[in-house]
């Protein structure tokens, strides 16, 4: 049976999480507090967990920084009572996968899980992208160019993800929006403009053409 950790300290909102997700055929725990959720994720097997940020210890961030420090494939879903793009931004930049903000109803939250393990599935299956001589390996989220190891913050990764899966092809920016952040943002935004360029800085100046009108392409070589 599949496992997720519920780091909650609102019993109320922690019942309700056992109950539905026992519902669906998963079993789960309940930490209160972030020192203690922090504990179980390391010393526990599960399989995602869905980690509140307002913890009555500790910022739920500092959870998920110290996660990530050990383990960069574990999902993580933010339950949050923020709901400003600041705060959504800071949870993926830190390496969540995931966020859904208070309240929500549990069919949604239910979709995203079984979204992100989806995810991980696929990346156990297919561990290792290569693409022009550089290397995404989904398991430890590292990247490779030409040997050398390059770092990159999650939603960098996500990107590359994106990329590296449809290499030659031309993707839209409402394309790469909706598959890379996954929640409203404003359409008319630069964001993937910026994020696009601090990619092809770190992976090379020809890695990625900017298609006019169009969209993003990653060359399949000559980087």
């Amino acid at each position: 049976m599949t496992r997720v950790l519920i780091v909650e300290d609102e019993e109320r909102i922690a019942s309700f999480l056992v109950k539905g997700l026992r519902s669906h055929g998963f079993a789960s725990e309940v930490a209160g507090t972030a020192e203690e959720g922090l504990a179980r994720a390391r010393g526990g097997d599960f399989a995602l967990i869905v980690l509140d940020i307002g913890l009555p210890d500790r910022d739920g961030f500092w959870v998920l920084s110290e996660l990530r420090r050990q383990d960069g494939t574990l999902p993580v879903i933010i339950l949050t009572a923020r709901d400003n793009v600041i705060d959504t931004v800071a949870g993926f930049e830190g390496g969540a996968n995931d966020y859904i903000t208070k309240p929500f109803k549990f069919e949604e939250l239910l979709a995203r899980i079984r979204a992100r393990l989806h995810d991980s599935e696929r990346a156990s299956r297919e561990p290792v992208l290569t693409v022009a001589g550089a290397n995404l390996d989904l398991r430890t989220r590292r990247v490779t160019v030409a040997g050398r190891e390059i770092d990159l913050s999650a939603r960098e990764f996500a990107l590359a993800e994106l990329l590296f899966r449809h290499p030659g092809q031309v993707l839209s920016r409402e394309q790469i929006l909706n598959d890379v952040w996954d929640y409203d943002f404003d359409p008319v935004s630069n964001v993937v403009d910026v994020y696009v360029s601090y990619l092809r800085k770190k992976l090379g100046p020809r890695s990625i053409t900017a298609v006019r009108r169009m969209g993003y392409r990653l060359e399949k070589t000559g980087w």
